[in-house]
């Protein structure tokens, strides 16, 4: 049995959470307080103006700008669910309710009137001058499903398209429906999941929506009835039918909500919360800021003397796996064959703690036996079957490479702690100090031909260039003088980077 416990770490503006399985790391999440959005949030507001020509109206719903709410996202009593099609959108943290299909084209005038009161959701964050977009279909994500407001069907996302497994989750919602009323729709990351499972599940979005009954009925005009909730809380919503004995949280204020938020709708996992009061910084527990330190790095080393080298491109990414040191066996065939078993097990690793996604390729070691491309690629499968993004992994051709493809859920760890290189500008890659000479020479020449009158030119570069430039490039710039008939004085910049220079005429 596996020994599972999250760490929380709360600091200004910044959450981080570390998901541990037998005192390794094998996820983090970090969440600022900059980039939360709007998305999800649940409001009361009141209808200001309806404009028939673009079919749509404004709703005040208490931010700067009012909200835009178009005629095909009201909910109305001719709104027709199709639960055999039910298509969520895929949007980072949750996916959206069903479409609604309306038969015929509906008069926005006849829906609404200026002064109405509405309850609505965003569903689009505001951006430059334009408000929010939202709609009065209301929907409540937790890890496996969407519950719908004021509805009575049972749906399974478009995305799991095996039709006995959609038959299967179908049956299971139902056949909980009567104890657990309400509209629920599977997710895709649903799929393979257990009954037990998916009642949880569904038991806690029946609770929250109790619960958000009732704050309707006292909500006020631009009041929010629902907010998307922060890291430390979605935490214990994804978690809360996984294999967790332990829930330990730096901040008296993060662990009061959520004692609170388990109390109203997860009494299970209350007595797995814990307030960390340790001599030690939490995310020292388990080497946890090491760890997130190492997973920015592109080479990870395994235990064996072999090491994998990840690349991320806004295309794909590539990991490709070497022996390094690794001299175990005799047999060669053993030995690739006993460093891809480690990669593959390393990797499934790195890929959800990174939280890479989109087209993966992965270039393990060649491998003459088609039973060692085999065992190669069930490990991988072992191993990222407890990853909670879907993913899907192609055969081992027989050079070794394997396309696997990773639902994108949020941004990479990269992403979202790292920015290019100012230097390099994220190539990953700098001029030689060797060829940044050779374009000062030539821009010189350049220049003694525009300013053929001028007798002195004054370069500005790095220590490392002029430094080149004053020894192994000497005679080529003693030569240069004579050609352009003109003093060359060289300059240290300590503040230039290797590839910047300037030249000024004098």
């Amino acid at each position: 049995m596996n020994n599972n416990e999250i760490l929380i770490n709360i600091t200004p503006n910044e959450t981080r959470a570390a998901v541990i399985s037998n005192a390794i790391v094998q996820e983090v999440l970090i969440e600022r307080d900059e980039k939360r959005g709007l998305v999800g949030n649940i409001y009361k507001g009141v209808v200001i103006r309806v404009l028939p020509g673009l079919e749509a109206a404004f709703v005040d719903i208490g931010l700067d700008r009012a909200a835009f709410l178009h005629v095909s996202d009201i909910q109305t009593a001719c709104t027709e669910y199709t639960p055999d099609e039910c298509g969520c959108e895929e949007s980072g943290e949750a996916e959206r309710a069903p479409t609604k299909r309306n038969p015929e084209a509906i008069d926005i005038t006849k829906l609404l009137t200026q002064g109405q009161e509405l309850i609505v959701q965003v569903i689009r964050d505001p951006l430059g001058t334009k408000g929010a977009r939202i709609t009065t279909q209301i929907s409540i994500p937790s890890c496996y499903l969407v519950y719908l407001a004021d509805s009575d069907v049972i749906g399974v996302s478009i995305r799991i398209e095996d039709e006995e497994e959609r038959e299967r989750l179908k049956n299971t919602l139902q056949g909980y429906q009567a104890e657990i009323p309400g509209a629920y729709i599977a997710r895709t990351a649903a799929e393979g999941v257990d009954p037990w499972v998916l009642r949880s599940d569904m038991q806690f979005l029946n609770r929250l929506w109790g619960d958000l009954k009732e704050r309707i009925a006292k909500a006020k005009v631009g009041e929010v009835i629902y907010g998307n909730f922060p890291l430390e809380l979605r935490i214990l919503r994804d978690y809360i039918s996984k294999d967790i004995q332990r829930v330990r949280i730096d901040s008296m204020d993060g662990y009061k909500s959520m004692m609170d938020f388990t109390t109203r709708f997860l009494p299970e996992m209350t007595e797995r919360i814990e307030y960390y009061v340790g001599p030690r910084a939490i995310f020292d527990l388990f080497n946890t800021e090491r760890e997130v330190n190492l997973a920015l790095e592109k080479r990870v080393d395994l235990k064996s003397g072999g090491y994998l080298m990840i690349e991320q491109t806004e295309a794909m990414t590539t990991i490709d796996i070497n022996t390094g040191g690794f001299v175990g066996f005799r047999n060669l065939e053993e030995t690739i064959y006993k460093t891809n078993l480690e990669a593959a097990q390393a990797l499934a690793r790195q890929v959800r703690l990174r939280n890479l996604g989109g087209i993966i390729i992965i270039d393990f070691i060649d491998m003459q036996s088609e039973e060692h491309r085999q065992g190669v690629l069930e490990e991988l499968q072992e191993h990222l079957s407890h990853d909670y993004a879907r993913t899907s992994i192609s055969e081992v051709t027989t050079l070794g490479l394997v396309q696997m493809t990773r639902k994108r859920t949020r941004e990479s760890l990269v992403q979202l702690l790292c920015e290019p290189c100012p230097k390099c500008q994220g190539t990953g890659y700098v001029k030689t100090s060797a060829t940044v000479c050779f374009e000062i020479l030539r821009e010189l020449i350049r220049d003694g031909k525009r300013f053929p009158t001028l007798k002195e030119f004054l370069v500005l570069a790095a220590p490392e260039v002029i430094e080149r430039l004053l020894d192994e490039e000497a005679h080529s710039v003693a030569d240069l003088q004579i050609q352009i008939d003109a003093n060359i004085r060289l300059q240290p910049e300590e503040l230039y980077p290797v590839e910047q220079f300037d030249i000024v005429p004098m």
